[in-house]
């Protein structure tokens, strides 16, 4: 009789790690997508915003000034991350913050204290998960070069292109700085760091994506490019 008890036990606990870890990170997926699905249909209907003002090269190329929003506050959304790599219909939002209690687990992804803005010169700097809770960043291993990552406001769209990832210990805080791991170095160039936990179910390492910006395009002008469908390959057997 014991037997049987513990055996059911065990089925019980194995049912709940596998829906914790497989069925419920689809669902929760699924819903955190349809959310922010349902904050970029809002932008769109709403008013369009001015457009900022452009900025003329000396080689008589022009661009749009990005606008930098206010640092948001704790568990505060501010925007939507867009990456067709990861399927047309990711859509996730972006809070303040980076506890797991307000932000990470509910939200999904978190922006650094210390990080600077959408366009803003330095890094813009982000975590979330691989695992659990609808997985944010699942799929950061699975970025290609020139890979568009786009930030979604209500004045429009940021577009950063990735670059490269690595692997870091946990103390590496240094990848968060303004010009990642050059603590003495200043750029002016504008960043995106992405980072979470490595490797899968672990939380030995961090996997770290860096990106960098290409460009701010205004609502008025409507989606850009960079939000273009990406084919992705199935996996090979």
């Amino acid at each position: 009789m014991l037997g049987e008890l513990l055996l059911t036990a065990g089925v019980l606990v194995l049912l709940f790690v596998v829906w914790q870890m497989w069925v419920g990170d689809i669902i929760i997926d699924a819903q955190k997508n349809a959310e922010g699905a349902e904050v970029v249909q809002q932008w769109a209907q709403a008013p369009v915003p001015e457009p900022p003002p452009l900025v003329e090269e000396p080689d008589g190329t022009t661009y749009y000034e990005p606008p930098i929003l206010p640092h948001p506050a704790d568990a505060e959304k501010f925007a939507v991350m867009r990456i067709p790599r990861f399927g047309d219909d990711y859509i996730k939002d972006i809070a303040g913050g980076t506890t797991r209690a307000r932000t990470l687990d509910h939200i999904g992804i978190g922006l650094y204290t210390q990080s600077k803005m959408p366009g803003e010169v330095g890094n813009f700097a982000l975590a979330a998960h691989r695992t659990t809770w609808g997985k944010p960043f699942n799929k950061i291993d699975k970025l290609r070069l020139n890979d568009a990552i786009v930030i979604e406001t209500p004045d429009g769209w940021y577009t950063y292109r990735f670059r490269t990832l690595e692997y870091v210990k946990p103390t590496r805080v240094d990848v968060l700085l303004d010009v990642p791991q050059m603590p003495e170095l200043q750029t002016g160039e504008r960043y995106i760091t992405m980072t979470a936990c490595s490797p899968l179910y672990s939380l030995a390492e961090r996997i770290v994506a860096y990106g960098v910006f290409e460009g701010f395009q205004p609502r008025s002008e409507g989606p850009p490019a960079s939000l273009a469908h990406v084919d992705v390959a199935p996996p090979s057997l």
